[in-house]
């Protein structure tokens, strides 16, 4: 099985930062894409920033110049760098990786828990 286990979430104040961290753990061969996605109250879940496993990145344009995604490939770990946080960017972060588990398996989206992030006025 694979984990992914995220950290970083917490209350910060608009203009503020925080850094989201996850990381992948379990029967792994290799990981394409890892990426973040959030969900606020009533709203659809949707793509905050992805990463292939060579670096390419690709973010929404509510978050641009603003977040930042990276990933360690050696420690199967994704992070988000959120700076001038608004109130408009609370909601749950959820983190995902695509996971081959053999060589000979396809990919598989597997997805964190959940942090939240909430950011006041």
């Amino acid at each position: 099985q694979v984990q992914l286990v995220e950290s970083g979430g917490g209350l910060v104040q608009a203009g503020g930062s925080l850094r989201l961290s996850c990381a992948a753990s379990g029967s792994i061969f290799s990981i394409n894409a890892m990426g973040w996605y959030r969900q606020a109250p009533g709203k659809q879940r949707e793509l905050v920033a992805i990463i292939t496993s060579g670096g390419n990145t690709n973010s929404a344009d509510s978050v641009k110049g603003r977040f930042t995604i990276s990933r360690d490939n050696a420690k199967n770990t994704v992070y988000l760098q959120m700076n001038s946080l608004k109130p408009e960017d609370t909601a749950v972060y959820y983190c995902h990786a695509d996971v081959s588990r053999t060589s000979l398996s396809g990919n598989k989206r597997y997805w964190g828990q959940g942090t939240q992030v909430t950011v006041s006025s």
